[in-house]
């Protein structure tokens, strides 16, 4: 009779084999969360985890989306638990790399280009999008890591960019890790005193977008500040 080890290691070949021939089409969420583990956890059964950890976080995002410390606590080793932190990051280098070829942004849709940027982001993070005369893309970075209402502390490193790229427009994105994508009052006083400073270099602020999960909110489309727009 087979021993423990055995049986272990024979559910673990069906279980990918089952993957190479159906991709996650065929799997439970629990199974593909599973499957993950195999690659951080070589000599347990990992089912029980994957049970754990959908039971103790809700949702398959929210386990990618939980803090290193939590998923600690939840029974995972640092390695396992750096694991799973890595694969919405990986996502998120994925999606940035396919989108990179085209350079010209649709500014009707911005939103749809820039939120991807915020998956697995568990903190406030500031992205800065600028863009020449014909709306090409010349760059899209980081400026800020913290709350967006620090405008001190960033519109310095905006302006550089500025003059440094010789943008002609702008965008801003930030994201709200744990709230909705609604703009706050401070969010919309912060996009106006931007605007005001943008001018004074020659750069219009085409539009600041506010992320929360895959959601987003246009402070343009909104019209919650237009004349930061104008």
């Amino acid at each position: 009779m087979p021993d423990d080890k055995g049986l272990h290691s024979g559910h673990r070949n069906r279980m990918r084999e089952k993957f190479i021939h159906t991709s996650l089409d065929g799997f439970e969420t629990h199974e593909a969360l599973e499957l993950l583990l195999y690659y951080a956890i070589p000599r347990k059964d990992t089912n029980p985890i994957a049970h754990k950890l959908l039971d103790d976080f809700g949702s398959l995002s929210a386990v990618f989306d939980a803090p290193l410390d939590s998923l600690k606590q939840s029974g995972l080793s640092e390695n396992a638990a750096v694991f799973i932190k890595l694969i919405p990051n990986i996502c998120r280098l994925y999606l940035d790399d396919k989108n990179s070829g085209d350079k010209v942004v649709d500014v009707s849709n911005i939103g749809d280009r820039l939120v991807h940027k915020f998956i697995g982001r568990d903190y406030e993070t500031v992205y800065l999008l600028l863009l020449d005369a014909k709306c090409k893309e010349l760059y899209c970075g980081i400026i800020n890591k913290g709350s967006v209402n620090s405008t001190d502390l960033y519109v310095r490193s905006v302006i550089e960019k500025i003059m440094m790229y010789n943008a002609v427009y702008a965008v801003l994105a930030h994201n709200h890790p744990s709230g909705l994508a609604l703009p706050s009052v401070a969010d919309i006083n912060t996009t106006i005193s931007l605007a005001k400073s943008l001018r004074l270099v020659g750069t219009r602020l085409l539009d600041h977008i506010v992320v929360a999960d895959e959601d987003y909110v246009s402070m343009k489309q909104s019209h919650l500040c237009d004349e930061a727009f104008t």
